[in-house]
């Protein structure tokens, strides 16, 4: 196997020479190069490369997947070699820049969503923990009951089940304001102000528990806990009207008015205006959301389940990101993960059936990992580097998707969070629902694994592919 400087020369030489890249940056997995042209790169050349596990274009930037780890080593070889550094967030102004007007929509979606997810998948986590240690059957190999826990300690575990969703928009408010240019700080105030307790809480209103303030005598206002689409709208108009502000007072009046107007007429703006159109839009959505759920005889797991890793690979999967935050706020269950990771799980299955089969020692060693890699979530190394490489084993892994996701729907399975899925996910399914999950993945996996085997691979179909 060639060392990493070998393989960092190869690269360069597969997307066309030093002069052809910009510059280069790398995330956890991947190693993105914006190039100049994207026609002078070779595709095939680059993914035949030593430790390449699969290689696109997308976003305005060409992506070459290495994985954990290995990615760091060759990105400093290719930056040792004359390619030019760049920092991410350089990368993501040059990417938007490119690319549709829908693509960069999403992006910057993302942009906002991503950076809030940890939190989210953390306090997801937290409530599957609690929903581990109140159950009859766990208490009572300790020989205690429900009744038995202290009020102090469940008033403890509430504090860090509710607390993130309980200030949701300060959280958006503030991914907002980052993203499209404005003051962080001034968007986590005006999102808190959004959720004052001085307001009726959004959750008291809807249970019949408290009444909405009427302004002005007709406008409806109540707290907006829970909500994402209000703070998000609020975060964008709130950073432009920031930067709009900012150009017009003088530098020494600026730490004084700048955040006074803002926070005065984005405050006016996003409780009387923006907020109630937005919360009821936001309401339809969700209801939409839950009636496609709803839907009887598993049609919803089947659907979303066969077809969730084709928006994998456009990369429009992100922009569900905001249903999930939204299903988790308002329900407290998210229904809508217990049926996508399923269609993460049978495309491991997909490519670990294609790594048992294969007598190829370079493909065994792509396989094996990218397999594993999806089972902790992450299926672009399995997806592009082996599934689509041979169509049928991407195309056994959406039926292992669709036949997970449909029982899983059948069974009424929720999560408690978001964000993990597989292996990692299963802390999100012990409430009760542990048994399930497991036999769900094991239909899901199983399903992939045996139509791939006995259908999807050869290596024969590999040959005839490298020969091509």
């Amino acid at each position: 196997m060639a060392d990493n400087k070998e393989i960092a020369s190869q690269l360069i030489d597969a997307i066309g020479g030093r002069e052809n890249i910009q510059s280069v940056a790398h995330c956890a997995t991947r190693l993105r190069v914006m190039v100049n042209d994207k026609d002078k790169i070779d595709n095939e050349q680059v993914e035949n490369i030593d430790k390449v596990k699969g290689a696109f274009y997308n976003s305005g930037q060409y992506q070459v997947i290495f994985g954990t780890g290995t990615v760091n080593k060759i990105y400093s070889e290719v930056v040792g070699l004359g390619a030019q550094e760049s920092s991410k967030g350089e990368m993501k102004e040059e990417a938007k820049k490119q690319g549709t007007a829908f693509q960069r929509a999403i992006r910057t979606f993302g942009d906002v969503f991503v950076p809030i997810i940890p939190v989210l998948v953390a306090t997801g986590l937290f409530m599957g923990l609690r929903g581990l240690l109140t159950q009859p059957e766990i208490l009572a190999i300790f020989g205690l009951t429900p009744e038995s826990i202290n009020a102090n300690f469940l008033l403890y575990t509430e504090v860090l089940t509710d607390t993130a969703f309980a200030f949701l928009p300060a959280l958006v408010a503030w991914s907002a304001f980052r993203v499209f240019g404005g003051s962080p700080v001034i968007g986590i105030v005006l999102g808190l102000m959004l959720v004052n307790p001085a307001l009726p809480n959004a959750y008291a209103v809807a249970s019949g528990d408290a009444t909405p303030l009427t302004m002005f005598g007709i406008i409806p206002v109540v707290g907006y806990q829970g909500t994402v689409l209000p703070a998000f709208i609020a975060g964008f108009v709130g950073a432009k009207f920031e930067r709009f502000i900012r150009k017009y007072v003088p530098e020494t009046l600026d730490l004084l008015l700048t955040p006074f107007l803002t926070l005065l007429v984005m405050s006016i703006l996003a409780l009387f205006v923006i907020g109630p159109i937005f919360h009821s839009l936001e309401e339809v959505i969700l209801d939409v959301v839950i009636w496609l759920l709803g839907l009887p005889l598993g049609i919803a797991g089947l659907v979303i389940g066969g077809l969730n890793q084709l928006l994998v690979i456009t990369g429009v999967h992100h922009i569900f990101n905001f249903l999930e935050i939204q299903l988790l706020a308002n329900t407290g269950v998210n229904p809508y993960n217990a049926i996508i990771t399923h269609s993460v799980a049978a495309q491991g299955g997909a490519t670990l059936a294609v790594a048992v089969k294969t007598n190829s020692k370079k493909l065994k060693a792509l396989a094996f990992p990218s397999a594993l890699s999806a089972f902790l979530g992450i299926t672009e190394p399995a997806i592009f580097g082996v599934n689509l490489r041979y169509f049928k084993p991407f195309l056994f892994g959406l039926v292992g998707g669709a036949a997970g996701g449909f029982v899983a729907d059948l069974l009424n399975m929720e999560a408690t969070g978001m964000a993990v899925t597989v292996i990692p996910g299963a802390l999100l399914y012990l409430n009760q629902q542990i048994i399930w999950y497991v036999i769900t993945h094991v239909i899901s996996i199983g399903t992939a694994f045996a139509l791939t085997y006995f259908f999807g691979y050869s290596d024969k179909m590999r040959k005839e592919l490298e020969t091509e």
